[in-house]
């Protein structure tokens, strides 16, 4: 707390503070003196004993002095001057406590210390009568495991218990009594135990009196108005009942619950609750030592007793009168007598009736805020309310018919209520004291209250029950007759109905709450009640706490509790008290003083209190700012004249007020002491201004909220819904702002009683909280009086306000006459505005008490600064605000009620005619309006409003004419207006501009024109974001579009909803579709959408993109002008649906047109070939799942003309066609055994055949090779490969930026390369799949182009390799797009249907098409690779020895070239493509080799069964070539009669990894190193150096590749045959491969001997 390094201004002033002033108790006329001894020491707190104190310094150091005879030494140890405790030094103490005769003190690390008087245990120490030394005592929370110490902030003891507060705001309790609120009766309780009734809430303040305690404890926040049960929780009864009298109803809700009540035999209903507790203090009492205890329980016996004689009239005669808050069942009422009196009074006799039973039964008062008038709707359940809209849904139920007995119903039912709450003798002092409280928060603290006794929360006491049920029970009232026709159930169901309520309790604000002390607060009392110093209105005592009810919504803020007295400090700065009025001390003569009263302060307003044995001390402003301090209570004067003994009121004590500004007050049993601060540098006094001036301003406004706020809503037709709302929200936001101010002047007081640093300002630290909540209440203030929501006001409101008009005055300060209601009310709801000026001036004040130089000074400046500068900007708000408030009045009305809106505020307007419309008509009338959030073109009867979000303003050159122009543009118009002058042209683009960029800044602080002219003009940016409904555009009519613009068009992301549903969102360009986005259009029929997403140019779909239709057809590919146009992949139907197929292929304007494959998948037919207009047309190739083979020229989707037929079993028919599968004219028949037959055929294949014809059957002679003569045909008639997928290879040639395949810059290509791959990146970016990290290095590492210079050599060929590997790795790099959609294409062709063995030699010539034509691509891009086929000269340096394979000398240079010096599109492209492509191919391969193969399998299995021995010797392998040894298992063994599967083994191994490779060249390699392993295994067996012959190598080979068991080597032999580099046939590699295809063809042919 003291913090060392204080501003030197600050550290003279400090010997200046906390100065201790004493004096005797008792007495009007005291002289304070000033405490000796403390050497300058500044005094933050103290406590007061009976008969001792203690102080604490701002060190931490703890002082005590007076009588304290617990100190070992002489008996009655009495200081004068203080002593410091020598224990607690190093503890920095930060608060201290004091009881009547023991003491306790609390450190920075929240240990609790106590010490003194221990008699009943109150210093938490077990059998010690005395405690001398300030000893540390151990808190801990017994719930939690592992015992937590509990941490302590505030301390109170009173004559034997003591209270803590811990950290978590609960409380701890020890000593004896019922004051402890411990479910207990052994005492002393020395071990300090919780205080579990109020665990779980949040505790602000604890007071302890002599003999009772008070909690200051935080509301629990409102929870939603839950509906009112029918029926009660436990015993099912109704809980509102109806009884139909013959000329009334009764409607009564007073059900008692018998349940879990313990009720006295002879008890009245409504006292019940004295009897049970009876029982429950009985119980606690017989147990302990306390004869005091007992006294009052006798007493109240007697009181019950009188009582019940009387219970037949009023429930309780404790007549009350004054502030109208009473406690459940006392009526005010003088006597019966007045009641009869005030009854006659009234006209109507039958009232006087209904009102008389009303009375009799009634047994509850409401609370002040239904007072004010019952017809003000509150929340429901808050009793009037309640019942009043009960009574009106009665009303409205049962129809106009008792449209009359109802208003006389209401009128009974308003003036009953007032009845009970003020008595007719003596007006309401306080009017409106309740009003502001939180109503509905009773129903939900009632709610919770009830639960947690109900569970029994550790808790035996059944007095809150009782206490509750008697408050709200029978809350009964008449109404007249007619209304009887209701029934019962009806009337329960619209009691509930819930009226138009406004919260005037403001929304709970947590941080607020937070920062600041809350306002929403409960006093709850516990221990003695003998005096009424509980507060329940009786004199019992009670165990546990229970709630003040009637301090409910009183927003106190402090408590004190003095010998048998309590008072509570509301933020209002009034007083209630309480408890033993005997000297006076209440500072009020009324009685009963069971149940808080307001005492009567002179003053203005009290802030501190204290209360001593028997008198209280009240801290109150003077007018001076200079506090005046106040005493009430016992007098001891020697003065004759005096005969009282006891001040009437409280009187001020002159005296205090000379020694300096007052900033604590202290009382006890017979010393006062004084805190006092001098006025040093005018900084104290600044502090004390500006916590009066709060305390004041609030007053003020809670005023005004009470007494004009609320009346103001509750008046009937306000006007619109509209303007309601308004109203309300202004109502909301005020009742806020109220709410923080009040917060405020309680952080202030609690401020000036402790070190009074200026950093800890609460308008310093939370400068943000008052900030936003004066600006929203200045939004809503003025958006209510632009809707001209006061003039309005003013007309239901008059009657109101004229009775009030001095109230009105008073509180506006206008003291003009004749004022103008609207006027006086405008002033009122501006009026806390001022209090900005005020807290900058003040802050200013402040800050000069402290050096320039001084953080505290620059905060202060700083702060001040922002305040003002908000006045200022809210000053100016109000005036934009009347300044359009004033246009609205002149302008014509039809308009007004479509152009005004609560948040528009007029800029500037053109009704000086300043401003024309270039080539407008002769007598057409051009109105232009600026508003700040649109521009207004107004003509005769017609208006025009263009946003200006959406608005572009650019002047115009001055030539051509334009003199003055304005060019304006939005999306859809684009119009010139003329300024009569420059200076009105430059007015109106400043104005306008400055308008455009605060629209789009989304902020309000537009400056009025003229009013900040050095304002430097802001140029609104020409792209922006903003939302725009066309209305005139043919293509987007009614369409919203929300995203970003430019000059007057869509560009950039956007979406675009039309009116019908349909539904764009992806990128513009100058207000078309373009780029990038995502179409939906809804199918009505289908109850479906069309969903595109895709590239769009110039606004419509363009490029490559994905239709799926709302029919389940998706379309996959290119589009031109919203067509489906280039290559594309159709999908119809899911395999389920009826008829499932695939389309694949070119189309052109939307018809399949050029090549394509279609898959039939119902019919089980695939088609190979060309379309036209969605027809086949041209050649083609059609396979069938039942093997049947055609290939031939078809017209209109019919096979018609020359064409081959194949069956499965090689029957083959050639000829013509006239019908898909009918046959039609000449043609031949060729047999699978070779006869053919020649003629003229017709008819439909597989359904019998006519044939006119010769039969021929060959002679064996004639030459074999023309029997096959049609299978080697087969693709002649087919498309040519090269025919094929042609739009996909022109679609790579576009993207690289080529009218025609090689015809193009080569540069431009590479720059569309890097385009393509960085707009792709970032459109991977916005999509929710990320790319893997894999894929983004490999767009990294794209991004550099391999540059070639120099001759070209294999390192650069190399290079170029990997490059074209890495680009075929991602699609979005256009090769790698390219060999997907080849893969793609190729897949849809070669699997299912088309896996036919026919289509091999197809499959064939369609890879190396591919490879042609990519290697026509990747010579464009790299032009510097040679042509295919031709030669890389290599550098010899590259050339390691190696041992060549047939002579055994090292060799540099081999016979034939390596692979790879030689260019071939086959070496460079078939490692990227044919590993993608492997799977379909092989498969063909497999079926067309299948007879073969199954031969060729039988044998190796047949072979393989014989040992290594016996098979090598079959296949004639020369005996010195067979291995001797053998290692298996790394151990060598020698090759005996049986091994088995052990000889060449790794060259078996080496073979059998043909199958894991893709292209022909790896294979050729492992054929290669297979040779190379087997030549091994024999050199190392014969230790010398040989060349193979081929004669002794081949039945090596051949007994390697037989135990290699490969099952379709056919396959491999064939793929590799087919797809090997031509070169290499006469190489080194291609004899091996010629040996592994003799192998092959030897196996198949091998005899078994």
């Amino acid at each position: 707390m003291a913090s060392q390094e204080r501003s030197s201004e600050e550290a003279e002033g400090a010997k200046e503070r906390g100065l201790v002033y004493t004096w005797r108790a008792g007495s009007c006329s005291i002289t304070p003196e000033r405490l000796p001894g403390l050497c300058g020491k500044t005094v933050l707190q103290a406590a007061l004993g009976t008969n001792h104190g203690l102080l604490l310094t701002e060190g931490g150091e703890v002082y005590s002095f007076g009588k304290l005879p617990w100190r070992s030494g002489p008996e009655e140890f009495c200081a004068n001057s203080p002593i410091l405790e020598n224990t607690l030094l190093g503890q920095h103490v930060i608060t201290v406590a004091a009881g009547s005769f023991h003491n306790g003190a609390v450190t920075e690390g929240g240990v609790v210390y106590m010490w003194g008087n221990n008699s009943s245990g109150q210093c938490a120490v077990a059998n010690q009568p005395y405690v001398p030394e300030p000893q540390p005592i151990s808190i801990s929370d017994s719930e939690t495991s592992p015992l937590l110490s509990v941490r302590i902030l505030q301390l109170a003891c009173g004559e034997e218990h003591t209270l803590a507060l811990s950290l978590s705001r609960e409380i701890w309790a020890w000593g004896s009594g019922c004051q402890l609120g411990l479910i207990t009766t052994t005492f002393p309780v020395t071990k300090p135990q919780k205080v579990e009734h109020l665990a779980g809430r949040v505790v602000l303040q604890i007071a302890c009196g002599a003999y009772h305690s008070l909690a200051l404890v935080q509301c629990l926040p409102v929870q939603e108005m839950k509906p009112i049960p029918e029926r009660c929780n436990h015993c099912s009864q109704l809980l509102i009942t109806m009884t139909d009298k013959e000329d009334h109803v009764i409607i009564s809700d007073s059900h008692c619950c018998p349940l879990g009540v313990a009720l006295a035999d002879k008890q009245p209903e409504n006292h019940a609750f004295c009897s049970s507790l009876e029982n429950l203090e009985g119980k606690s009492v017989t147990g302990s030592e306390s004869e005091d205890c007992k006294k009052p329980l006798v007493e109240e016996h007697a009181l019950v007793a009188l009582e019940s004689d009387r219970a037949s009239l009023l429930s309780s005669n404790n007549g009350q009168e004054d502030s109208g808050i009473s406690s459940p069942g006392n009526i005010l009422c003088a006597d019966k007598k007045e009641v009869k009196e005030y009854l006659i009074s009234l006209s109507d006799h039958t009232l006087n009736e209904s009102l008389e039973k009303s009375i009799c039964t009634g047994s509850e008062q409401p609370s002040q805020g239904e007072q004010i008038g019952a017809c003000i709707p509150g929340p429901p359940g808050t009793s009037a309310s309640a019942l009043n809209s009960l009574v009106a849904s009665c009303a409205s139920a049962v129809g106009v018919r008792v449209a009359a007995t109802y208003e006389a119903g209401a009128l009974s039912l308003k003036k009953v209520m007032n009845f009970y709450g003020t008595p007719s003798n003596e007006p309401s002092p306080q009017p409106g004291s309740g009003s502001t409280g939180p109503e509905a928060l009773k129903d939900s603290r009632e709610e919770q209250v009830k639960l947690e006794s109900m569970q029994g929360k550790k808790s035996s006491s059944l007095v809150d029950i009782r206490e509750e049920e008697s408050e709200g029970g029978s809350r009964r009232l008449s109404l007249p007759g007619l209304l009887s026709q209701v029934s019962p159930r009806l009337l329960r169901k619209v009691g509930r109905a819930k009226m138009r309520t406004v919260a005037l309790t403001p929304t709970y604000s947590g941080e607020a709450d937070a920062l600041l002390p809350s306002l929403r607060t409960e006093v709850w009392s516990w221990g003695r009640g003998k005096d009424g110093q509980l507060g329940h209105g009786d004199v019992l005592p009670r165990l546990q706490p229970l709630c003040v009810k009637s301090l409910d919504g009183k927003e106190v803020i402090h408590i004190s509790a003095g010998g048998h007295h309590s008072l509570a400090l509301t933020a209002k700065s009034q007083v209630y008290s309480w408890g033993s009025n005997i000297f006076g001390q209440l500072g009020h003569t009324n009685s009963p003083t069971t149940v808080p009263r307001l005492a009567k302060v002179c003053g203005n307003g009290v802030w501190s209190t204290a209360a001593g044995s028997d008198y209280s001390l009240f801290l109150a402003d003077e007018e001076d700012f200079q506090p005046g301090l106040y005493y009430c209570g016992q007098e001891t004067t020697t003065d004759s004249l005096s005969e009282s003994n006891c001040s009437e009121s409280p009187v001020l004590l002159l005296s205090c007020s000379k020694i300096g500004y007052i900033s604590n007050v202290i009382a006890g049993g017979d010393n006062c002491l004084v805190l006092v601060d001098k006025n040093i540098m005018g900084y104290i006094a600044s502090l004390h201004e500006l916590a009066s001036t709060e305390r004041r301003f609030y007053f003020r406004l809670s005023e005004i909220k009470s007494q004009v706020l609320r009346p103001l809503l509750g008046l009937d037709n306000l006007g619109s819904a509209n303007t309601i709302q308004l109203l309300q929200e202004m109502a909301s936001r005020f009742s806020k702002l109220c709410y923080l101010i009040g917060q405020h002047g309680a952080s202030l007081s609690s401020f000036l009683h402790g070190v009074k640093e200026a950093r800890s300002l609460a308008i310093l630290k939370h400068s943000s909280l008052f900030l936003d909540s004066y600006t929203e209440y200045c939004t809503s203030i003025t958006n209510f009086l632009v809707m001209g929501g006061f003039m309005l006001l003013a007309k239901p409101a008059i009657d109101f306000l004229s009775k009030s008009q001095e109230l009105l005055q008073k509180l506006s300060e206008y003291n003009e006459e004749n004022l103008q209601l609207v006027d006086v009310l405008n002033a009122l709801f501006f009026m806390p505005f001022g209090r900005l000026h005020d807290y900058a001036r003040t802050l200013l004040k402040l800050a000069t008490c402290f050096e320039v130089a001084s953080p505290e000074y620059q905060k202060l400046q700083d702060s001040s600064s922002c305040y003002e500068s908000l006045a200022v900007h809210l000053g100016r708000k109000r005036k934009e605000a009347e300044y359009t408030l004033s246009f609205w009045k002149t302008f014509p009305g039809k308009m007004t009620d479509s152009l005004r809106k609560p948040d528009r505020r007029l800029i500037c307007e053109s009704s000086n005619r300043g401003l024309s419309l270039q080539h407008a008509g002769r007598f057409s009338v051009n109105w232009f309006i600026l508003f700040n959030d649109a521009l207004v073109h107004a003509q005769f009867s017609t208006h025009h409003i263009f946003a200006l979000s959406t608005l572009w303003v650019e002047a115009l050159s001055e030539e051509a004419g334009n003199v003055n122009g304005l060019k304006i543009t939005t999306p859809e118009e684009q119009f010139v207006l003329l300024s009569s002058t420059p200076q009105e042209k430059t007015k109106w683009l400043r104005a306008i501009s400055q308008a455009v960029d605060q629209a789009l800044k989304g902020t309000s602080d537009i400056i009025l024109y003229g009013a900040g002219g050095n304002v430097p003009r802001q140029e609104p940016p020409i792209s922006r974001s903003a939302k725009y409904v066309f209305y005139k555009d043919p293509r987007f009519k009614d369409a919203v579009y929300d995203g970003r613009w430019l000059s007057g068009k869509p560009h950039g992301r956007g979406i675009l909803k039309w009116a019908d549903g349909r539904m764009y969102s992806g990128t513009f360009r100058t207000g078309l579709e373009d780029g990038y986005g995502e179409y939906r259009v809804p199918n009505k029929a289908l109850n479906k959408d069309d969903h595109y997403v895709g590239y769009w140019k110039e606004g419509k779909m363009c490029g490559h993109g994905v239709y799926s239709y709302a029919t389940g057809e998706v379309y996959e590919g290119c589009f031109q002008d919203n067509m489906r146009h280039g290559h594309g992949l159709l999908r119809s139907g899911k395999l389920t649906s009826s008829s499932p197929s695939m389309f694949i292929g070119q189309w052109t304007m939307d018809k399949k047109s050029g090549y394509g494959v279609f898959d039939d998948i119902t019919r089980g037919e695939k088609y190979m070939g060309m379309w036209q207009d969605d027809l086949c047309q041209g050649n083609g190739v059609v396979v069938t799942q039942f093997g049947l083979y055609y290939e031939g020229a078809f017209s209109t989707n019919k096979m018609m003309g020359t064409g081959i037929l194949l069956s499965e079993d090689d029957t083959v028919y050639e000829g013509e066609f006239s019908d898909n599968w009918t046959l039609s004219g000449k043609g031949t028949l060729t047999l699978p055994n070779g006869d053919y037959i020649e003629g003229l055929f017709s008819g439909e294949w597989g359904s019998g055949i006519k044939i006119t014809g010769t039969y021929f059957k060959p002679s064996l002679y004639e030459s074999e090779k023309d029997k096959p003569k049609a299978l080697r045909k087969l693709g002649i008639l087919a498309v040519p490969p090269d025919e094929k997928w042609k739009a996909v290879f022109e679609e790579c040639w576009n993207q690289l930026g080529c009218e025609s395949p090689g015809q193009g810059d080569r540069w431009k290509a590479w720059d569309n390369i890097a385009v393509a791959l960085t707009t792709n990146r970032r459109q991977h970016k916005d999509s929710p799949e990320l790319l893997s990290r894999s894929h983004t290095q490999t767009l990294e590492s794209l991004e550099f182009i391999p540059q070639h210079i120099g001759a070209f050599t294999l390192e650069k060929y190399e290079n170029i390799k990997k490059y074209l590997i890495k680009a075929c790795d991602t699609p979005l790099h256009p090769l790698g797009k390219l060999v997907e959609t080849l893969v793609a294409v190729y897949r849809m062709t070669y699997v299912g249907v088309g896996a036919n063995r026919r289509l091999l030699q197809e499959a064939v010539r369609e890879i190396k098409s591919y490879l042609k034509r990519i290697f026509q691509l990747v010579r464009f891009l790299f032009p510097d690779l040679p042509e295919e086929g031709s030669t890389i000269p290599f550098q010899p340096t590259e050339v390691k020895g190696r041992r060549s394979f047939c002579s055994g000398k090292s060799d540099s240079r081999s016979e034939s070239p390596e692979p790879g010096y030689v260019v071939t599109s086959f070496g460079l492209l078939l490692p990227v493509l044919l590993p993608r492509l492997y799977p379909p191919l092989f498969m063909l391969y497999a079926l067309d080799n299948e007879r073969e193969e199954d031969v060729y399998w039988e044998c190796v299995l047949r072979l393989n069964k014989q040992t290594d021995m016996a098979l090598l010797s079959f296949l004639g392998v020369q005996v010195k070539f067979w291995p001797a040894t053998v290692s298996i298992l790394g151990e060598s063994r020698k090759v005996s009669s049986n091994t088995k599967d052990a000889c060449f083994a790794s060259a078996v191994e080496c073979l059998q990894q043909i199958s894991t490779t893709f292209t022909p060249a790896d294979k050729l390699k492992v054929i290669q190193q297979t040779f190379e392993e087997i030549s091994q295994n024999v050199l190392e067996s014969l230790q010398e150096d040989f060349l193979w012959s081929m004669d002794d190598l081949f039945p090596v080979f051949l007994y390697v590749v037989l135990r290699a068991r490969i099952r379709n080597l056919g396959s491999e032999v064939h793929l590799i045959e087919d797809l090997m580099d031509p070169y290499l046939q006469h190489g080194e590699q291609g004899i091996m491969f010629t040996t592994l295809k003799a192998c092959y063809y030897q196996i198949q042919h091998e005899k078994l001997t």
